[in-house]
């Protein structure tokens, strides 16, 4: 596995797969910015190596919703959504305490700004009872490799999946699970 350095090319560079917080690690060293999703670090690393520049990024201009006093079931969720603290009590109490903001609850929220609380309990239910799977974002490439992993080996254990998942992550290439990568159980 190549260690992440500024002697790497971008294309080397995204030929392998590095943890987030190796990201991060690398943008602090470098005086780079550390804040964003793993995709932004990425972006900011590939071009650092590529010209020796910081790059130039716009100032996040942060949204938030007006904050309502009492969350009830006839409230507008509003645009912006986010999954605070207080909405998770009012669906807990709602819901019941195994409530979670999971990703596909998550876009349904952030995707139905003028339905109601109301609403979002009955997508939620629909949501939790519907078999169809999450799809999962191309930055989560470890979930993906898992998921890919027990398709295709159901009788296998969740440490033989990370066992594989780390020889793949140490090669060169894509980080897509291949029936090859059993090998490392060898």
């Amino acid at each position: 596995m190549a260690k992440l350095s500024k002697n790497l090319n971008p294309d080397e560079f995204r030929q392998y797969y590095f943890l987030k917080e190796e990201l991060k690690d690398f943008c602090r060293q470098e005086g780079l910015k550390v804040s964003g999703s793993k995709q932004d670090l990425e972006n900011r690393i590939i071009h650092y190596l590529g010209t020796g520049e910081k790059l130039i990024e716009p100032p996040v201009k942060q949204v938030y919703n007006k904050v309502e006093s009492e969350i009830n079931l006839n409230s507008i969720l509003g645009e912006n959504f986010r999954c605070s603290e207080d909405k998770r009590e009012f669906f807990k109490k709602e819901i019941g305490s195994t409530f979670k903001f999971n990703v596909r609850f998550q876009k349904w929220l952030k995707t139905n700004p003028d339905k109601t609380y109301l609403d979002a309990i009955e997508a939620y239910f629909e949501i939790q009872n519907s078999n169809e799977k999450t799809e999962i974002g191309k930055q989560f490439q470890y979930n993906q490799y898992i998921r890919d992993f027990f398709k295709d080996n159901s009788d296998r254990s969740l440490e033989d999946a990370i066992v594989c998942w780390k020889y793949k992550k140490s090669l060169k290439g894509n980080n897509r699970y291949e029936k090859s990568d059993l090998e490392a159980l060898s």
